[in-house]
């Protein structure tokens, strides 16, 4: 509403009237005016109310100032014109001006003319919060009036003419805050009541905290308006005022100033305040960024109470409609496909704490970058660049990189991860271009989780930079809590070391090392790199040591020999050599396996069994056609499945075998050319269960000889007690041994550590490990009978690969076979031994049911498709029962087609069934 003046006016003529907008009130008698003409900064006008006093509102002290109170009903009389008149249309007249300072003085009325308005004066008089003047007014007729209207206040003892508790209506300012963040901390990032007092700009605002009347500055968080720069004077300079400054500052005061709001104190900046500004209608950040007046700021909008999308989907409406600020914003973000902007993939290397290797649906790798964070480096102490220790190993000696990989190769490797590429960093002199994405795992953020631990920092980037990760925000909350924890990085104190002997192609070192491994037996590693299909380089942690280790019992083609800068191999490679490298580097680069080193060879290479989720990895390259069985696999205990696997590989002409043709044609065993399957139910009881889902079953039949046998041996034990200490147990013994029932048992010897023996109950199945004395020689003719616990697996089904889920099977195929007598059928003869069915004994054969179908029908066991005719009709339906649990999300299906990863950083909780 424009300010409306009349004509001068003549003597004997009405009052004139302005109108206008009631922008501040100052005190109880005084207000400021705004108008709203077309174009141009809107004129302002002081008016204080004639023939009145309020009482004075304190004062903060400054230079020779000194600090002053309020006198009683001071913030009631402001108060009660703040919320009567503020953002209100109003009329006014102004009744005579005083010379010396410029000050005016008249009548002021709530509404749209002085007839039917509310006389704002009267109001004040009538709730006792001002006191007449008898000079001031012109005409005795409005003295009269408001004396009258005193005196009833008075009577009433409204307001400041109350006889008792005037020092109540007196406030207790804090001026300054002696400790910012303590209030912070005190309030918890809950909403305060506040009246905003001062818009400094647009993003810049000083407010009284209610009740406690804490006057702060406040910074709004997250965003940053245009300011003002000030003169020596300390007053805006238009010279060198950002552009919109102005706009934005008014944008600002005509929603908030002396508005009532809600604040969150969210954090401190040189002791200014940082936090939220909600008003009734909104956030005020937001509103700003929405209509151009604003910009995100990365420095504050991690703080923001309720999280940063809504700001930042406000900046970018206003980028996209160009809007004030960003008339000439052009984005820098790359241009691309839907199809290449996201896609998926799975991880197959950690390259380093901030890169992985992506396999692609068509079999191709992708190196991509976690966009917009920074591993951990070493810091810059000023040494010359490049200056390192001799031997430096980044991953071993930059503090908390080898944990930022570990946290990676763990959660991420073999997992299929969801992909969005945020930018593509250019190439330059020294670096390549870059493929900067976010990488998701169940929804989770991988970035976010890594910078969560403190195991990376997040980029600062340029204001007008695009460049950035979509999910920015969330990186920077993350690393500001990692920071307040002291969580990697971020704890100065205690940063890790890692001392780690590499071994490789040190023979003297080697040799050192060689009795430490042997005494080991099965020892867990981490494959770090793999140099062909039967050599991998393999930390030890327990050791602590890198070695250079090569698989035993077989001959793997070699590959091509890599030259520098990718140029082509210095020699050629054996057929299939380059196939068994990447089959290798597929199943086992940077996956946890088991080791037992037997021998080294003469450059301090050691040799030995290398075992991936429980299965000797030798086999499984025969298996694959990629190797062959080597002479020095006879003396092994794994030969004979080595054997089986070759066997298996030739008949289908796999990969080396592709060739070969069979110098003696032997007729083939009635059972492998039978098309129907062959079933001869043995009633059996299982007895024991292993990790790795083999178990060990009893025939029913059997019974009552092994109860005899049994008590035969421990009568002659007991009759003829053996010499404590006179039996040194060797490995592949057969010995009894008491167990920890008391009892004596027939064992085989299966390792001697020092005084500790691992034994195997040959009549349960079960293990343990003993001591020494605790086993005696059996006397022949209790060794001579064969065992009476018989190891088989599962036909036809396969084991999933989480830890995890493996355990779930394995507790579910004990529960469904705890002390049940249940019918077995050796269906083929596997690579560990024979394949069985398991079914329940129920009289009624309709009744029986498939232990193995029922945990793959369960979500809980996978499918092993076989080529057996015969098998045809079981497999079909074994895999109709996983069809099932996948279409119902059951157990190892619960998140599609295998994903294994349930760990509590990446959001997956195991679901329970």
């Amino acid at each position: 509403m424009s300010i409306q003046q009349q004509p001068a006016p003549q003597e004997k003529q009405p009052p004139q009237y302005f109108k206008g907008i009631v922008k501040l009130v100052l005190s109880g008698d005084s207000v400021i005016i705004r108008g709203q003409p077309k174009g141009g900064p809107p004129p302002e006008r002081q008016l204080n109310l004639s023939g009145i006093n309020a009482p004075r509102s304190g004062r903060r002290a400054g230079g020779s100032a000194e600090e002053t109170k309020d006198e009683p009903f001071a913030w009631d009389a402001r108060e009660y014109l703040r919320k009567k008149l503020i953002g209100k249309e109003v009329v006014f007249t102004v009744e005579y001006k005083v010379p010396s300072s410029g000050r005016e003085y008249g009548f002021l009325y709530l509404g749209k003319d002085a007839t039917s308005g509310e006389n704002i004066i009267e109001s004040l008089v009538s709730e006792g919060l001002v006191t007449v003047r008898q000079e001031g007014i012109r005409g005795s007729t409005e003295l009269a009036r408001l004396a009258e209207l005193e005196s009833a206040a008075k009577a009433s003892g409204k307001g400041k003419w109350a006889s008792t508790g005037l020092q109540e209506h007196v406030r207790d300012i804090k001026w300054v805050a002696e400790n910012p963040r303590q209030l912070v901390d005190k309030f918890k990032g809950k909403p305060v009541q506040a009246v905003v007092e001062h818009v400094r700009d647009g993003s810049t605002i000083r407010a009284f905290l209610l009740p406690d009347f804490y006057h702060i500055t406040l910074m709004v968080s997250g965003i940053r308006c245009p300011g003002f720069k000030l003169d020596s004077e300390g007053k805006p300079d238009p010279t060198t005022t950002e552009p919109l400054a102005e706009e934005a500052k008014f944008f600002t005061e005509t929603r908030l100033l002396q508005r009532d709001v809600q604040i969150v104190l969210e954090s401190v900046n040189n002791n200014n305040f940082v936090g939220s500004v909600i008003h009734p209608n909104g956030n005020i950040a937001e509103l700003l960024l929405r209509d151009g007046f604003a910009r995100c700021v990365d420095w504050s909008i991690a703080l923001v109470t309720g999280g940063a999308e809504k700001l930042r989907a406000a900046e970018k409406a206003a980028k996209e409609k160009k809007l004030r600020i960003w008339k000439d914003y052009v984005s820098s973000a790359p241009q691309l496909s839907a199809k290449e902007k996201q896609f998926n993939g799975k991880v197959v290397e950690i390259v380093n704490a901030d890169s992985i290797m992506i396999k692609l649906h068509d079999g191709s790798t992708r190196k991509i970058f976690l966009a917009s964070i920074r591993p951990p480096r070493l810091e810059d102490k000023g040494e010359e660049k490049g200056e390192k220790k001799k031997g430096f190993r980044p991953l071993y000696d930059i503090p908390w990189l080898y944990e930022a990989r570990e946290f990676l190769r763990k959660k991420l490797i073999d997992k299929r991860v969801d992909i969005t590429v945020d930018y593509v960093q250019p190439a330059s002199a020294n670096y390549p271009e870059k493929t900067c994405c976010t990488v998701l795992i169940g929804g989770a953020n991988v970035a976010e989780a890594l910078v969560s631990k403190g195991y990376a920092t997040v980029i600062r980037y340029r204001q007008d930079d695009d460049q950035r990760s979509s999910r920015y925000d969330e990186l920077l909350a993350a690393e500001m809590k990692a920071s307040k924890t002291s969580k990697g990085v971020h704890d100065k104190k205690e940063a890790p070391t890692h001392r780690v002997a590499d071994l490789s192609g040190d023979l003297a070192k080697s040799k050192q090392f060689l009795p430490f491994l042997q005494r080991a037996g099965r020892s867990e590693a981490v494959v770090e790199f793999v140099a062909s299909g039967s050599r991998l380089r393999l930390y030890i942690p327990r050791e602590t040591c890198l070695i250079t280790f090569l698989l035993a019992g077989i001959s793997c083609p070699r590959g091509a020999r890599p030259n520098l800068n990718g140029a082509p191999g210095v020699q050629d490679g054996e057929p299939f050599g380059d196939a068994a490298l990447l089959f290798t580097k597929e199943h086992c680069l940077q996956r946890e396996v088991e080791i037992e080193v037997e021998s080294m060879d003469k450059g301090g290479n050691f040799i030995g069994w290398l075992w991936l989720d429980n299965q000797n990895y030798s086999v499984k390259l025969v298996e694959e056609g990629l190797a062959s069985v080597h002479f020095t696999a006879e003396r092994s205990v794994h030969y004979r499945a080595m054997q089986i696997a070759e066997e298996n590989a030739k008949a289908r002409k796999l990969k080396i075998w592709a060739n070969y043709v069979e110098k003696e044609v032997k007729a083939a065993p009635e059972e492998e050319i039978a098309t129907e399957r062959k079933t001869n139910y043995q009633a059996v009881v299982v007895t024991e269960v292993t990790p790795e889902l083999r178990f060990f079953v009893q025939k029913v039949d059997l019974g009552q000889a092994l109860e005899q046998l049994m008590n035969q041996l421990r009568q002659e034990l007991n009759t003829n007690p053996p010499l404590a200490g006179a039996y040194v147990p060797k490995k592949g013994d057969i010995c009894a041994a008491k167990f920890s029932d008391g009892e004596w048992y027939r064992a085989r010897v299966e390792k001697v550590v020092g005084n500790q023996v691992n034994l195997l109950y040959i009549d349960y199945g079960n293990r343990e490990v003993s001591i020494a004395v605790k086993c005696v020689s059996i006397p022949a003719v209790y060794a001579g009978p064969t065992a009476f616990a018989h190891e088989y697996s599962l036909a036809c089904a396969a084991l999933p690969k989480d830890p995890e889920d493996i355990q779930e099977v394995v507790t579910a195929f004990g529960e469904d076979t705890n002390g049940r007598q249940l019918l077995l059928n050796v269906e083929y003869k596997g690579v560990n031994g024979d394949c069985v069915t398991l079914i329940t004994n129920e009289t009624d054969s309709s009744q029986r049911k498939d232990i193995a179908r029922e945990l793959i029908s369960d979500g809980l066991l996978c499918v092993e498709t076989r080529r057996e005719k015969r098998l045809l009709k079981l497999v079909n339906d074994y895999i109709a029962a996983q069809d099932a649990a996948k279409k119902r999300h059951l157990n190892i299906w619960r998140y599609g087609d295998i994903t294994e990863d349930d760990a509590n950083e990446f959001g997956l909780g195991k679901r329970k069934i």
